[in-house]
């Protein structure tokens, strides 16, 4: 749902995602797991940690470019993990939505660690909005998981997080929107969200529980019901990440398909012509867009034996990459050629965004009026 810039007079159009690229000595590799743990072990509780595995689908009109997503894992403290959705109605502007997300990701992994921030999200977006330079806005969630337990969630918009255990959502975050596909969003311009809008919790998680994180592009394509179902299939962390994406992806290209999206659409009373209700048509389908995913497993530290120098490997359709744990380090491979990006570097191209129903730049699949 992010896909609408937030103004004083509101206008509506269409937001998207992206990867961000690569500053450093980097190897193309194909899968993304990750762990890490703390250094030091509480004799009375043992200390906890994140496995997380990660992947990520560009919408298909910007796999050249790997979409307009941005994220970051840490393996700070006991690990914290992040999206941002860069809003795409800035490409009618001619800006890259890219851009906003991917430096705003940047700050944000680069301040983890900040003694201000005091592991605590909402100042750790704080800090990381007002670093960001670049034109553009994004929505944003983080989660911070302290070694006791406790993980702390900010969001600002509508990506998502789910905490499942044995076999049930035990917390969901809820999407902060002004009107349908316009959500909550952090921005360059002085009309816009601050860390002051973020919805905070705070969750007691446990060894076995698992974290799903996202952006709107998993959660507008895929139901809770098929989130946990997909997980009891997949219990390793990379391949349930790569298993809800394809997911999202193939709800997404299916025009019948009656997906959250759809569903909230109409609710909100977008939907096919009254004389196709007549016939017993309504709108169906998934919505194309840029598809972000971390599932993170919750273990106990001796569990672990790789600490600081773990790293984390994507695989992005057209795409491969690897990353440093909290660096944001990738080299993208687009169509055989190798491409080395630099965070705030101009990215030339950019991909036109279809209008959907009502004038609103959405990737919604409809009936043909």
């Amino acid at each position: 749902m992010a896909d609408s810039i937030y103004r004083a007079s509101v206008l509506p159009s269409q937001l998207l995602f992206k990867p961000s690229l690569s500053n450093r000595n980097c190897v193309p590799k194909k899968s993304n797991l990750l762990c890490f743990a703390s250094s030091q072990l509480n004799p009375v509780r043992s200390e906890v940690s994140f496995c997380i595995g990660t992947h990520l689908i560009p919408h298909p009109n910007k796999v050249e470019r790997g979409g307009e997503d941005a994220f970051f894992v840490s393996n700070f403290n006991g690990g914290v993990i992040a999206v941002a959705d860069g809003v795409s109605g800035w490409a009618e502007q001619n800006v890259d939505p890219s851009l906003f997300s991917k430096e705003l990701m940047a700050n944000a992994s680069s301040l983890v660690g900040d003694e201000e921030v005091n592991y605590d999200p909402r100042i750790l977006i704080r800090k990381a909005h007002a670093a960001t330079s670049s034109k553009g806005s994004a929505t944003a969630i983080i989660a911070m998981l302290e070694r006791n337990g406790r993980m702390k969630v900010a969001n600002v918009g509508d990506c998502g997080l789910r905490v499942i255990r044995k076999g049930q959502i035990i917390f969901s975050t809820s999407p902060q929107e002004h009107y349908f596909d316009c959500p909550y969003q952090l921005s360059s311009e002085l009309v816009g969200q601050t860390y002051l809008d973020a919805m905070f919790s705070s969750v007691e998680v446990a060894e076995g529980d698992t974290i799903v994180m996202g952006s709107d592009g998993l959660f507008d394509n895929v139901f809770d019901r098929e989130i946990v179902s997909t997980l009891a299939i997949h219990t390793d962390v990379v391949e349930a990440a790569k298993a809800l994406a394809n997911l999202a992806s193939n709800h997404s290209m299916d025009s019948r398909f009656e997906s959250p999206y759809s569903l909230e659409a109409r609710t909100k009373g977008l939907d096919v012509p009254f004389w196709k209700k007549i016939l017993g048509m309504k709108l169906t389908g998934g919505k194309l867009d840029d598809i972000t995913v971390i599932v993170g497993q919750v273990v106990t530290s001796p569990s672990i034996g790789i600490l600081d120098e773990v790293t984390k490997t994507e695989e992005v359709k057209g795409t491969e990459s690897i990353g440093i744990l909290d660096e944001l380090q990738r080299t993208q491979k687009i169509e055989g050629t190798d491409s080395i990006g630099v965070l705030n570097e101009a990215q030339t191209a950019y991909a036109q965004v279809k209008k959907g129903f009502g004038g609103r730049k959405t990737s919604t699949k409809t009936l043909p009026y």
